[in-house]
């Protein structure tokens, strides 16, 4: 059977989230031939049987365990019939035609092997979510104590030089929505499972252009997202997910030494602010705050950073 478009989304506990996102690409398919793929993290929140339930025509995967978002969408990769497929997150909203407008403009521009929406928040701003390859100093700046001391290092990283209204060449785009040729995913390959969470992404937008095809932001087409939905519901785990993702990529595309240097550097950073926000607890300073974040930076800590699948 030919379909246009697969739909692969990965959840984890975001019930009510997946039920808009869900219904969103039922009411906005328009004259697509669509499938959904939907990979079911070993939600506790009745995700499984809202899907079974309420949209028979999705194809379900349930898993037995949190697989993460690589092996998630991997998972949905290899059942996917489409000639164009769409990795899209669960706290996302199709809005109008956009899924109709990317699968035109791939079948026009071949030469594009991912393509990313405008990205909305949910009060109709826009989403930061195309990006540049991050170079030595963003592992260093990103996420760090250090980040306002170079902005033009993060200003660059992040593509704010770039008008949000307008479509543009950039190396990677942010997971919450990547639509990519058939042809594509059976050159490359899927998403590195190395990776649990957070740069698989980057990864593979890394792998397309190294095939020769472009990444490409099109705001033409837009997608609410309720950012981070799934990982505020373990913080702890979002900080070392984030963190070990950062080194596994650097790891794989900058080597060792550098990567030693990075790993050593966070480590301090995370010392530095139980430190400080024990110190603050000390002097009485919302004490249930300060020790909820002395908990997740001490288990940080704990974790070592290694990174991830090495």
């Amino acid at each position: 059977m030919s379909l246009d478009l697969s739909i692969i989304i990965v959840n984890w506990n975001v019930r009510d989230l997946l039920r808009d996102c869900l219904r969103s690409i039922e009411d906005e398919r328009g004259a697509l031939s669509v499938e959904v793929i939907v990979v079911d993290s070993a939600s506790a929140d009745d995700s499984v049987a809202m899907v079974r339930g309420e949209f028979p025509w999705v194809k379900l995967i349930p898993c037995d365990e949190n697989v993460g978002f690589p092996r998630g969408n991997n998972l949905g990769l290899a059942e996917a019939l489409g000639t164009y497929l769409l990795l899209l997150n669960p706290d996302t909203v199709i809005v109008g035609d956009a899924m109709s407008k990317m699968v035109a403009f791939l079948q026009v521009h071949p030469d594009v092997g991912a393509l990313g929406p405008q990205l909305l928040n949910p009060d109709g701003s826009v989403q930061s979510s195309r990006r540049r390859f991050p170079t030595a100093a963003t592992g260093f700046l990103e996420s760090t104590w250090l980040e306002g001391l170079a902005p033009g290092v993060l200003r660059r990283y992040y593509a704010l030089d770039l008008p949000d209204d307008a479509t543009a060449d950039v190396d990677w785009l942010t997971g919450a929505c990547i639509m990519v040729p058939r042809t594509v995913y059976e050159e490359i390959g899927g998403l590195d499972e190395g990776y649990y969470m957070y740069s698989e992404e980057l990864d593979w937008c890394r792998r397309i252009k190294a095939s020769g095809r472009r990444v490409v932001y099109y705001p033409a087409a837009q997608v609410t997202h309720h950012v981070g939905k799934s990982s505020e519901q373990a913080v702890t785990a979002r900080h070392i997910n984030f963190q070990r993702a950062k080194l596994r990529y650097f790891r794989k595309y900058h080597g060792r030494l550098l990567v030693g240097a990075l790993r050593v550097f966070l480590l301090a950073n995370y010392a530095w602010q139980l430190a400080l926000e024990g110190a603050k607890g000390l002097l009485g300073s919302k004490p249930a705050l300060r020790r909820q974040r002395v908990r997740a930076y001490y288990d940080v800590l704990r974790s070592g950073l290694r990174p991830a699948g090495y």
